[in-house]
């Protein structure tokens, strides 16, 4: 059994015990967390897909830790002007175990 949930702009297809990095959630490590916009479900042999949302679908989740990622480098130049910018960025992200997918 997995799901399409959709969170912090993005998609992600989750299954039960599975941990992966969203966007920043404002939850403490340890809370749990429940995510309602299930785009697609799939049980088996059946597959239901939503319109815009499936109806009466969560997906039950657990905050791990929340964290930042490697720095991303962006740097600009132009030839013959003398032109360089540099500068970093790290995104922040928060880590959750999947703890179950209620139809």
């Amino acid at each position: 059994m997995y799901a399409v949930i959709q969170t912090g702009g993005k998609q992600y297809r989750v299954a039960e015990g599975d941990v992966l990095r969203v966007e920043l959630l404002e939850k403490e490590p340890k809370q749990a967390v429940s995510f309602d916009k299930v785009l697609l479900l799939e049980n088996g042999d059946s597959i239901t897909v939503g319109q815009p949302t499936v109806k009466g679908a969560s997906v039950e989740a657990e905050v791990i830790r929340h964290d930042r990622a490697k720095k991303v480098i962006i740097f600009k130049k132009k030839r013959t002007t003398t032109y360089q910018r540099t500068q970093g960025h790290r995104q922040g992200f928060t880590e959750i175990r999947i703890k179950g997918i209620k139809a």
